[in-house]
């Protein structure tokens, strides 16, 4: 069974920064690309950002383009998410999400998320 496990989340002062881990268990990540989402308080979960296999990136979510950045590392079967000059509007549950598409298959899993509030 493939379960991403995300940490690093909790809380920071506006501006500060936070690194999100995204542990991959069951399976080698090296396979699937990998998206973190985030969903504030009644509001949908939307796609932050996105890296390939291959490593290319994408960001959806313009205001974060700037300050997030994802990467990941294969060998340590993780993935991560630095983000950077932290504002009020980016707290929310913050997802992991590792996706591949076998044989016609999608092949899909999310984490339970992580929490980062940002506040004074």
């Amino acid at each position: 069974q493939v379960v991403p496990v995300e940490s690093g989340g909790g809380l920071v002062q506006p501006g500060g920064s936070l690194r999100l881990s995204c542990v991959v268990s069951g399976a080698s990540l090296d396979i699937y690309d990998v998206d973190w989402y985030r969903q504030a308080p009644g509001k949908p979960r939307d796609l932050v950002a996105s890296i390939t296999t291959r490593g290319t990136t994408d960001y959806q979510i313009d205001d974060v383009k700037s300050r997030f950045r994802i990467s990941r590392d294969n060998a340590k079967n993780t993935a991560y998410l630095q983000m950077n000059s932290l504002k009020p509007e980016d707290t929310a549950v913050y997802y992991c999400f590792v996706r591949r598409l076998f044989r016609g298959v999608r092949d899909e899993h999310w984490g339970e998320g992580t929490q980062v509030t940002v506040s004074s």
